[in-house]
C-alpha cells in the first residue's frame, strides 16, 4: 500500500510543534504590568469583611489594606484602584462626602502614596457610593439624573482625589460633558500633571451585581440605563469615546470586558490613545464559582480570559485577578 502524503508547502501546525516554538512566535504577552488592581476600602481599624458574591475578595479598612499592598507592590503590579464602602448615615442626596478632605478615599489616597509612592493610585470618580439615592448622579425630585448639577459635583471630587496625590482620576459616572469640566477644574486648580482616564464606554450590565452588593451602591429606585450605554450599541461607544479624547481623557476604558471585546477590539483600532478593559465583578465571579464547582480550571481560564482581553486592544486591564494572575506567570516563568 502507497504511503499516503498530502502535498503541502505551507504546514501551520509547524509554528505550534514545541513550547518553545509557541512561546517565541506568541503574538501577544501578558505581563504582571499589565494589571490594575480594584480594592474595596471601609472606615475603622484593623477591620476586613468577607464579601459573599465575590469569594476571595474582601473590603478593608486603609491599615490592613496598606499591609497587602506591600504583598501587591512585590508582585510586580503598578497599579491599584479604591472603591469606598460609605456608611448608609453619612450618604446624602448631594454626596458631599465625595470631595471631602478628609474623606475615606482622600485619606486612603495620602497614605498609600506616603507608604508606596511608586504604586499608581487610579481613583474611581462618580457620586454613587456616597448618594442615598445609589446613582452615579443628583437625582431630581422627578426622579431624572442631573447632567450639569452632577458634574459640579465630579470636578469638586476629582480635584480633591488630585490634591490627596491620585496619578490618574477616573470618571465612571457617564454624564456629557464631564472630562472637559473636570479637566478644566484640575489645571485651574494647578493639577496639570494628574491624569484622566475615562469610563467611555461603560455599559448599563448585568455584570455588574457583586460590585454594588461590596459597596452597598445599588439604586434605590430605578436603574442607570439613562446615563449607562444600552450593551445594543457600538456606533455610540465610538462617539462617547471620541467626545472624552476631543476634551482631554488621557486614556479610556470599555466596561465590562469578555462580554464587549468586540468595542474593545474597535476602540483600541480606531484611536490612538492608551485604552483599558474592566474584567468586573460578575466576570470575576461567574469564574470562581465554576472553578469551585470543578467545571473548570481555574488557573487557565484566569490567565486565557486576561490574555484575551488583551489581545483584544487593552493596554491594562483592571481586574479582581491581578495578584492570582501575577503569582501565575511567575509560576509560569520558572518552569
Amino acid at each position: 500500500m502507497q504511503e499516503f502524503s498530502l502535498p503541502l508547502t505551507r504546514r501551520p501546525r509547524r509554528n505550534r510543534k514545541s513550547k518553545a516554538v509557541r512561546e517565541m512566535l506568541s503574538e501577544t504577552k501578558l505581563s504582571v504590568s499589565d494589571f490594575v488592581y480594584p480594592v474595596f476600602i471601609m472606615d475603622g481599624n484593623n477591620k476586613e469583611e468577607a464579601i459573599p458574591s465575590m469569594p476571595g475578595i474582601t473590603r478593608k479598612t486603609i491599615d490592613i489594606l496598606l499591609s497587602e499592598l506591600e504583598e501587591v507592590v512585590k508582585l510586580g503590579i503598578l497599579a491599584i484602584a479604591p472603591f469606598p464602602a460609605i456608611a448608609e448615615e453619612l450618604k446624602d442626596s448631594k454626596a458631599t462626602l465625595s470631595y471631602a478632605e478628609d474623606g475615606l478615599v482622600q485619606r486612603a489616597i495620602r497614605q498609600i502614596k506616603e507608604k508606596f509612592p511608586q504604586l499608581l493610585v487610579m481613583t474611581d470618580v462618580a457620586l454613587d457610593p456616597f448618594n442615598a439615592e445609589g446613582h452615579d448622579g443628583i437625582v431630581s425630585a422627578t426622579g431624572e439624573i442631573l447632567n450639569d448639577e452632577t458634574v459640579e459635583v465630579l470636578c469638586k471630587m476629582a480635584v480633591s482625589h488630585g490634591k490627596a496625590g491620585a496619578d490618574f482620576v477616573c470618571p465612571s459616572d457617564m454624564m456629557d460633558g464631564r472630562i472637559g469640566a473636570i479637566r478644566e477644574a484640575l489645571d485651574g486648580a494647578g493639577l496639570e500633571n494628574t491624569s484622566i482616564m475615562a469610563y467611555s464606554a461603560k455599559y448599563a450590565s448585568a455584570f455588574y451585581g457583586p460590585f454594588r452588593d461590596a459597596l452597598g451602591s445599588a439604586p434605590k429606585a430605578g436603574d442607570k440605563k439613562t446615563y449607562q450605554m444600552d450593551p445594543a450599541n457600538v456606533r455610540e461607544a465610538m462617539l462617547e469615546v471620541s467626545l472624552d479624547i476631543e476634551e482631554g481623557a488621557d486614556a479610556v476604558m470599555v466596561k465590562p470586558a469578555l462580554p464587549y471585546l468586540d468595542v474593545l477590539s474597535k476602540v483600541a483600532d480606531t484611536f490612538d490613545i492608551p485604552v483599558s478593559a474592566y474584567q468586573v465583578s460578575g466576570e470575576y465571579a461567574m469564574i470562581v464559582a465554576a472553578a469551585q464547582n470543578g467545571w473548570l480550571d481555574r488557573k487557565a481560564v484566569v490567565l486565557e480570559s486576561l490574555l484575551s482581553i488583551k489581545r483584544a486592544g487593552a493596554r491594562f486591564i483592571w481586574t479582581y485577578f491581578a495578584k492570582e494572575a501575577a503569582m501565575y506567570l511567575l509560576e509560569n516563568s520558572k518552569n
